[in-house]
């Protein structure tokens, strides 16, 4: 998501995170201010080979709920970030009770920020590659390998993910898209989709980069059996 009336348009259809990519190389890279959004939609931050410093900078400017990390982070990198949210999160929640307001329903309850490890598949994947990451992540997310980190617009094989070994629910991604939903709502019957959490769209939906087609995202919605 990169603009302010798409994102407010894309918002009205209730997906359950939508993403801001702040990786200056990508052509979506977001800078500017996000237009307020229902608040069961959870805003997403997509880093690639970020310090942590950065990435909780871009958490508390953008009172982000999710952190989706798709460099070449190392387990221990996780770790450390997973600590920093952790600690970003006690503080919120310090503030929120120094300044709350005092009636009986005023919820304290400050949710923790989710960590999402990306991984790209061609023809095969070595799932013991996600054993390390297992303590430190909340979910995987898969997506196609390509020339950029995202957004090559191509899915891979997803028989591979039938031999899936965790049980650590993944989102989905790479190449989705109306032409692909007859194929999706198949994979969606399957044994290889048991910890299907989530579908991750993006270039398949785009008018632009960073700007979505509404239509196209409705039609989607409406069709797959999710």
């Amino acid at each position: 998501m990169k603009y302010e009336d798409n994102i407010t348009a894309v918002s009205h259809l209730l997906p359950d995170y939508l993403g801001f990519i702040f990786y200056r190389k990508s052509s979506r890279f977001f800078e500017t201010v996000i237009p307020e959004i229902p608040k069961e939609i959870k805003k997403t931050g997509v880093f690639v080979n970020a310090s942590v410093e950065e990435i909780i900078k871009k958490v508390t400017l953008y009172d982000l709920q999710a952190i989706q990390l798709h460099g070449s982070e190392s387990p221990e990198f996780c770790e450390e970030l997973k600590k920093a949210c952790h600690i970003e999160r006690s503080r919120d929640a310090h503030d929120k009770m120094r300044n709350q307001v005092q009636h009986d329903d005023f919820n304290l309850h400050v949710a923790p920020i989710e960590i999402i490890n990306v991984f790209s598949i061609k023809d095969e994947f070595d799932f013991a590659t996600l054993q390390p990451y297992e303590p430190f992540v909340d979910y995987f997310l898969f997506d196609t390998k390509g020339k950029l980190p995202g957004g090559n617009g191509v899915a891979f094989d997803w028989t591979v993910l039938e031999n899936y070994p965790s049980t650590k629910p993944f989102f989905l991604s790479g190449g989705i898209g109306l032409e692909t939903i007859t194929k999706l709502n198949d994979f969606m019957k399957s044994n290889a989709s048991t910890y299907c959490y989530a579908l991750d769209v993006n270039s398949k939906f785009e008018i632009v980069p960073g700007l979505k087609h509404i239509e196209d995202l409705k039609v989607f919605k409406e069709e797959i059996n999710c």
